[in-house]
């Protein structure tokens, strides 16, 4: 016998200007990329996060491909800026080891206080397709690049030093040390990660 209840409607998404609803929804794709990884990060499963149906999906970015390009645009902008923030720029002379432990320092507290940005940063989510590793090394390249010339301007005269192989070392310990920090805060907190790095910042300066 056929029923007079009305059909259940759909959930209606209120109207909101364009950019805050793209906002809303990398968002929404964040939370299922760190949660569900990039083999589950689908128009379907945005939409559910987000509360919104499919279409609105598809009206702010058209697709899975451009959404994910805006995703990742806006996690490697923030993780960069960050980042930048921590290293002199203009030949500005500085103390080296004083500066590489507070731009560790503050690389660190950079992590823990928004693990869902750095998570994909730092390659901690399955299943990354090529497009993510390709533009994570060319931010990790970018930064390699700067703190080679804080070391170039302020390592002393006539020092013989690999200077970009050493970058690149800095670099990957402190990633090494973001990741551990994020995926086994109990067994590595930061303080012990920092005195970790003060120590081999001491090796360098041992006769």
């Amino acid at each position: 016998m056929p029923s007079d209840r009305p059909a259940a409607r759909r959930p209606y998404a209120a109207r909101m200007p364009l950019e805050e609803r793209r906002e809303e929804l990398l968002d929404a794709a964040l939370r299922v990329l760190v949660r569900d990884g990039y083999g589950r990060l689908t128009i379907s499963a945005i939409a559910a996060e987000a509360g919104v149906t499919r279409p609105v999906v598809y009206d702010a970015y058209g697709g899975i491909d451009p959404l994910l390009h805006a995703l990742l645009d806006r996690t490697r902008q923030r993780a960069l800026d960050a980042t930048l923030a921590l290293i002199p720029t203009g030949g500005v002379r500085i103390e080296l080891d004083r500066w590489m432990l507070e731009a560790a320092d503050g690389l660190l507290r950079a992590a823990q206080s928004d693990p869902e940005t750095w998570r994909p940063v730092l390659g901690l989510i399955d299943g990354a397709p090529p497009v993510v590793r390709e533009r994570t090394e060319g931010t990790l390249a970018l930064v390699r690049g700067f703190v080679a010339d804080v070391l170039r301007t302020n390592l002393d005269p006539g020092t013989e030093l690999d200077v970009e192989v050493v970058a690149h070392s800095l670099v990957a310990l402190v990633q090494e040390f973001a990741r551990l920090l994020l995926t086994r805060p109990d067994e590595y907190p930061k303080e012990r990660l920092l005195a970790a790095y003060a120590g081999i910042l001491a090796l360098r300066r041992r006769p």
